[in-house]
């Protein structure tokens, strides 16, 4: 089967918890950032989300899976390649990407070595979200755990920022990114994090030396990968670079960036609850728009609107009433 996207990126289970800024200083962690943890580090916060019986949404998760999930809804032939643990998380991710419709390959480890990978998304009341995740057996890829066959019978190779974080992790997407540019695979390469990107720039330099058609980043990881203190300055340095750059700035909407020309939309006019999965959807919206043949203003103004929906709503998916009013704006 030729894909319209396949995209390669962690295997987690994400739940979502409604808490106070409170609550967030008091498990240690930075207000509105993805901090990397252990399962081990993830156990008390886990016991006192339980003891203050925090409202809570569960689902597959992971950035990449997020995307995916998006542009399947809209009709998309998207793959998957995914790596959990044989336990109830596991057995959920799959069960729930199954019930999607997100073609997949997986491989399964024994839970009593890893566990199946987690994150742990605190939204607060001013609809900031804070992640603890722990990526466990999904940062743990093998050679033998992806699909290369599939991965590449794609028009969009979708590679998640987060696989640089673990050496096995990066080196497949190493050996995945040759093969696609060897085919001529359009690639497209989300930033993930500012602080992900700070601190692993040089693999991120080396993953765009393999012919990166599309980037995807907020105005922070703009100004993280191109070293710059300001977004005028970092569009400005985007312009320079081969491939089309498109940069989510929150509630003023989005830049396009290539050699030829800046594109930029301005955001709805919504009220928000919880921005956690905006940036997937805003990229599974793009993609599927770009899949189809449509311009990039058209694509960003797709986006834009499948984000802001997001934006309205606790937890990282639609209705499928949702889905199908986003997609009418197409």
């Amino acid at each position: 089967m030729k894909y319209d996207i396949t995209a390669i990126g962690n295997a987690l289970v994400d739940t979502q918890f409604k808490v106070s800024h409170e609550f967030i200083a008091e498990v240690g962690l930075e207000i509105d950032q993805m901090n990397l943890s252990s399962a081990e580090e993830h156990a008390p916060i886990i016991d006192k989300l339980k003891k203050e019986n925090a409202e809570s949404v569960s689902d597959c998760g992971g950035s990449a899976t997020n995307t995916l999930v998006a542009a399947t809804h809209f009709g998309a032939k998207c793959f998957h390649t995914c790596v959990v643990a044989d336990d109830e998380d596991g057995h959920s991710y799959l069960a729930n990407l199954k019930n999607i419709g997100v073609n997949h390959s997986f491989k399964m480890r024994d839970a009593d070595e890893v566990p199946t990978g987690k994150c742990l998304i605190l939204v607060t009341a001013d609809a900031k979200r804070t992640m603890s995740t722990a990526l466990n057996v999904s940062a743990l890829m093998r050679m033998d755990d992806i699909d290369f066959v599939a991965m590449l019978d794609t028009d969009i190779l979708y590679v998640e920022g987060y696989m640089v974080t673990s050496d096995e992790n990066y080196s497949v997407t190493l050996e995945l990114l040759k093969r696609a540019s060897e085919k001529n695979v359009k690639i497209a390469l989300s930033l993930s994090d500012p602080g992900i990107v700070t601190g692993f720039r040089d693999r991120f330099t080396e993953l765009e030396s393999f012919g990166v058609d599309y980037i995807f980043c907020n105005d922070e990881e703009a100004m993280a990968f191109t070293s710059t203190e300001s977004i005028d300055s970092a569009l400005d340095d985007l312009t320079k670079k081969d491939f089309i750059s498109i940069v989510t700035t929150g509630s003023k909407g989005c830049s396009i960036v290539n050699k030829d020309e800046l594109i930029q939309l301005k955001a709805e006019n919504i009220h928000a609850v919880d921005t956690n999965g905006a940036g997937d959807m805003f990229a599974g919206c793009f993609l599927y728009a770009l899949s189809q043949g449509n311009s990039l203003n058209e694509c960003g103004k797709f986006a834009n609107y499948g984000a802001s929906k997001i934006v309205e709503t606790f937890g990282p998916r639609l209705t499928e009433s949702g889905y199908h009013e986003v997609l009418k704006k197409l």
